[in-house]
């Protein structure tokens, strides 16, 4: 795999946070005997050096992660790990972020959240590589998509295209 002209298979992860790239995992991965505010500062890619996030926009942002970010990360409920490790991933000032099935398992109010904190991050220049199958979520903060069917591409174009498509609609979108 190639990221900006430099084949990133085999490199260590700290080296491929350098280059920009972060992740956001689905299965979450904080550590959970860290405090919060620790697994927050893992997230630096040098420790008191920020980008365009601080703890404090994370804090604003989420409120719970702020109240409890002395605690250990471990007691927390799954939707608010899961901003955690988004917001462990913002604190390394990543060019491109590839976030996994980021509202898997999350009520209803937090997939709000999550999904509100993602227009912030493409805001702030950030582009995001979306693996997301609520599809609602992905075409409002998509300007293109692509549709993968069979382990292949079978749709790429933005989504007012894929909605144009009864086709991609009918044979890959709906359940």
């Amino acid at each position: 795999m190639n990221y900006r002209g430099r084949e990133i298979v085999g490199l260590r992860t700290d080296e491929i946070a350098h280059l920009g790239l972060g992740y956001v995992p689905e299965d979450r991965q904080i550590f959970p005997t860290l405090t919060v505010r620790q697994n927050l500062e893992l997230g630096l890619k040098r420790k008191g050096q920020f980008g365009r996030w601080t703890y404090e926009d994370m804090f604003e942002r989420f409120p719970n992660l702020r109240e409890r970010q002395h605690n250990e990360a471990g007691v927390l409920s799954g939707g608010e790990q899961q901003m955690l490790t988004i917001c462990r991933t913002l604190m390394g000032d990543p060019d491109l972020i590839i976030v996994d099935e980021p509202t898997e398992g999350l009520a209803p109010r937090l997939v709000e959240e999550v999904a509100s904190l993602l227009v912030e991050v493409a805001r702030r220049g950030i582009a995001i590589l979306l693996v997301e199958q609520k599809l609602t979520i992905a075409l409002d903060l998509s300007r293109s998509i692509y549709v993968m069917g069979h382990g292949r591409i079978v749709f790429e174009g933005t989504p007012a295209d894929s909605l144009a498509a009864p086709s991609v609609q009918q044979q890959w979108l709906e359940v």
